[in-house]
């Protein structure tokens, strides 16, 4: 008994020594574990909760990389997906293409090559996604990064869509691009003074707008109200025997001078059954 009382105190710092021993390498070991990254909501949740007219497919985690070696080719590559972007949310697929070719040098800059960013959009507060650091405005900035280019056009569409500074632009005509191209300007899209301009020329150079008319056709956006065309509506004399311009100007109540301008006349002279143009005004169409 004396000696089970002697070994009982051992016993117990036993215990406990080991018991120590054992939180510390449990806590040894989680601090070594990899921080898993926060994500706010998967793809698939991402795609439930996706506004437009069409999903997107599964992003499958694969970088891709356009080879790009021309404008021309650019434009062919995106033009659909523009389109079907104008479709779902109202964005010229003209300006949609422009800013496209300027802000990633045609997809083959820097960013859009490491990043498949091909719109210059920044992390800014909120994003969740894939990032990567870019020497622009400043030095080391944060960039959204896709694994495909279709993302990055869809979140060029959610960027305007959603932020109440660019909410004016949806009030032009889906065909304006000049519109659209000063409106961006205005908004505070970009710094360069002569950003609508590039924009405009780049859309005219490669006949962008036609992407526009396209969908339009099919029924989507908002077509420019045509201007009122002024035509001329005249009323005619044909000449008899008698007639002279003089005669003729007091009957219509018309000056000679008109007479003569009206029928392209460089002299007075009038022949029988002559054709003129005696009155004339504008209607609207």
């Amino acid at each position: 008994m004396r000696l089970i009382r002697r070994l009982l105190p051992l016993a117990l710092m036993a215990i406990f020594f080991v018991g120590c021993k054992t939180k510390r390498t449990v806590s040894q070991r989680t601090h070594r574990e990899k921080p898993r990254p926060t994500v706010v909501a998967s793809k698939k949740e991402e795609k439930k909760k996706d506004d437009g007219l069409y999903p997107m497919p599964e992003d499958t985690g694969e970088f891709i990389r356009f080879d790009i070696n021309s404008p021309q080719e650019y434009v062919e590559t995106f033009a659909e997906i523009a389109q079907m972007e104008m479709k779902a949310y109202g964005i010229p697929a003209s300006i949609t293409l422009a800013q496209g070719l300027l802000e990633s040098g045609i997809g083959k800059g820097e960013l859009a090559m490491k990043t498949n960013n091909h719109f210059g959009i920044k992390c800014h507060t909120g994003w969740q996604g894939d990032y990567d650091f870019h020497d622009d405005d400043e030095k080391g900035e944060c960039f959204r990064k896709y694994n495909h280019p279709m993302y990055s056009y869809r979140d060029h569409s959610i960027f305007l869509k959603n932020r109440s500074r660019y909410a004016f632009l949806f009030d032009y005509a889906s065909d304006d691009y000049k519109r659209w191209a000063r409106g961006l300007r205005k908004a505070g899209y970009a710094t360069d003074r002569r950003y609508p301009e590039k924009l405009i020329a780049l859309i005219e150079r490669h006949q962008l707008f036609n992407y526009d008319k396209s969908v339009i056709a099919e029924g989507y956006g908002k077509k420019s109200i045509e201007p009122v065309i002024a035509k001329a509506k005249n009323d005619y004399h044909v000449v008899q025997p008698g007639d002279t311009l003089y005669s003729l100007s007091k009957k219509y109540a018309v000056s000679v001078d008109d007479l003569m301008r009206w029928n392209y006349m460089y002299n007075t002279d009038l022949a029988v059954g002559q054709k003129l143009t005696v009155k004339t005004e504008t209607y609207n169409k």
